[in-house]
């Protein structure tokens, strides 16, 4: 084999996966967050996770993307580790599709369909043309770099050495550990099984040999879900594991079957007699339809034994928003007895504060924030905001159901009562995040504020932090606690006038610039709104 045909190998292999990149990437942009939506939506039934992760990958061509995307679900708490089961038995299951479309003769036909893609691109303006253009570029690019590479791979049937290799393919742990490893390597098993189809179309390799690459390339797929969950909690985490047992119990099964039944790969070569790519997408395809029907039924089993692998650690912070304290709704609840209102009330004010904490430590880190200008912190606050939502929607939802069942007047008062303090509690938090990012604001603008705006500041987080204080133990209420709440929300109400005066006489003095007026006096805005929902929260609480 030659320079150039090593040459012709790593651009035909470059294509090949460019090609399927842009069909990912044009398919995903024509579909906006409906691809999300459903699988938010759709994935309480195993049956329907199954077809939509099937349905998904056959669409993005790429079960790496379907699951990392799964993993991201999990890991913000979006998707529990049950629903992410089915996606990605559906997504192995969606990536055979890249296999089949391989075995297609339409080699003379591929560089129409990337021109015709191409000129989408290039000759038309409207951005959902690009898409489109994408998709049927990325198509036609794809058959091109596989042409290449199996043009580029003929040379190697005149070399002993390496027909020898492919023969010893046929050894199960050799072949295995080959197609994981190649497969982890270029992080595509789509593009490896092309690969290994175009061996197979230049009678490099038989179907017997290239099974057991065939199931490593499956294990190896896994590498890119388990790069995407490093840094993410240990559910998301879990998320990987369930994938990559998908594929070790299916690759141990089927290797069984072909060791003692061994016509079964003969079977296999009489569907489609004479043709050894297509075989392989034969096998890759049954591989993964089979190993699917094998563990859908033990789906929930293989959740546990991915959280016995990976147990939660009692040093870390729970993985995934939930409820501490309430319970989850079931039908059983609509049984009412007496005192359920009550244990109700305790728990939902317990989840409540909290809330109150979190939203005391998003307060403190959007201002300091803004005074250090280090934006390093908005993560957290992000993933804070996100929690917070979470809860509001959550605890909101008990209240509700909790208020249609409950007979106790005092009770369904308190119920009510914290229903506004949810819903104020998430409003603080909005405001929170909105002024954690004029951080970037005033980077981006490279507006720094005067030592005396900075001042007040340090002013605006004490008093926000002080009345947050009066309303974060939410066991008790009083006029006199309302009172104290109230002159505090008024201070406020005068610091920012006060605060507004001050910036506008250092802009005419020329001390500040107008766009920084402008975002301060925005800050300001989200300050004097803090106050009014803290003192929302007071009246609630009394």
């Amino acid at each position: 084999m030659t320079i150039a045909n090593i040459v012709a190998l790593l651009g035909g292999l470059a294509l090949f996966l460019y090609g399927m990149q842009m069909m990912s990437t044009g398919l995903e942009a024509a579909a906006g967050n409906r691809m999300k939506n459903i699988l938010e939506k759709l994935t309480s039934n195993r049956f329907l996770g199954v077809l939509v992760g099937a349905a998904i990958t056959a669409v993005i061509q790429s079960s790496s993307a379907t699951t990392v995307m799964v993993v991201g679900f999990v890991n913000s708490g979006m998707m529990k580790l049950r629903q992410a089961v089915w996606i990605i038995m559906g997504a192995n299951i969606g990536t055979t599709i890249t296999a089949q479309l391989i075995t297609l003769d339409i080699d003379l036909i591929a560089p129409v369909i990337a021109f015709i893609g191409v000129a989408f691109i290039v000759f038309l303006n409207k951005p959902a043309l690009h898409n489109y253009g994408a998709i049927i570029g990325g198509f036609g690019i794809l058959f091109i770099g596989m042409e290449m590479m199996s043009t580029a791979m003929a040379p190697l049937r005149e070399v002993p050495e390496f027909v020898n290799l492919m023969t010893r393919f046929s050894n199960p742990v050799l072949g295995i550990l080959v197609g994981a490893l190649f497969t982890a390597v270029i992080q595509s098993s789509s593009a490896s099984v092309g690969i290994l189809q175009a061996l197979a179309a230049e009678g490099l390799i038989g179907l017997g040999g290239a099974v057991f690459v065939l199931f490593g390339q499956n294990i190896g797929t896994c590498i890119t879900a388990v790069l995407a969950s490093i840094g993410t909690n240990r559910s998301a985490k879990r998320t990987t594991v369930i994938h990559l047992l998908f594929n070790l119990i299916g690759t141990v099964v089927f290797t069984a079957v072909i060791l003692l039944v061994p016509s079964f790969v003969s079977l296999i070569e009489s569907w489609t007699p004479g043709n050894v790519s297509s075989q392989i997408a034969n096998m890759h395809t049954l591989f993964n339809i089979a190993s699917t029907l094998l563990l859908l039924p033990f789906g929930g089993l293989l959740a546990k034994l991915a959280t016995i692998i990976l147990p939660e650690r009692d040093d870390e912070q729970p993985d995934t928003q939930k409820l501490l304290y309430l319970k989850p709704i079931s039908s059983r609840q609509q049984e009412y007895h007496v005192g359920t209102t009550a244990i109700v009330c305790n728990d939902v004010r317990l989840e409540l504060e909290r809330m109150a904490t979190m939203v005391k430590e998003n307060i403190s880190l959007c201002f300091d924030s803004v005074l250090t200008l280090n934006g390093d912190s908005m993560t957290e606050i992000e993933r804070n905001e996100e929690y917070i939502d979470y809860l509001n929607k959550e605890i909101c939802k008990y209240i509700s159901h909790h208020l249609s069942l409950s007979n106790n007047g005092q009770d369904s008062a308190r119920l009510t009562a914290y229903f506004k303090i949810a819903g104020n509690l998430e409003r603080v938090g909005d405001h929170a995040v909105n002024i954690g990012e004029y951080t970037a604001l005033f980077k981006s603008k490279q507006i720094s504020l005067s030592g005396k705006a900075n001042a007040e500041v340090e002013e605006m987080k004490a008093a926000c932090e002080t009345a947050l204080d009066y309303v974060q133990n939410l066991d008790y209420g009083t006029t006199d606690h309302l009172v104290e709440t109230g002159k505090l929300e008024q201070r406020m109400d005068d610091m920012t006038r006060e605060y507004r005066r001050n910036q506008i006489a250092r802009m005419q003095a020329g001390d500040c610039s107008g766009e920084a007026c402008i975002l301060y006096s925005e800050m300001l805005t989200d300050f004097e709104r803090i106050g009014d929902h803290i003192l929302n929260i007071a009246e609630a609480l009394a």
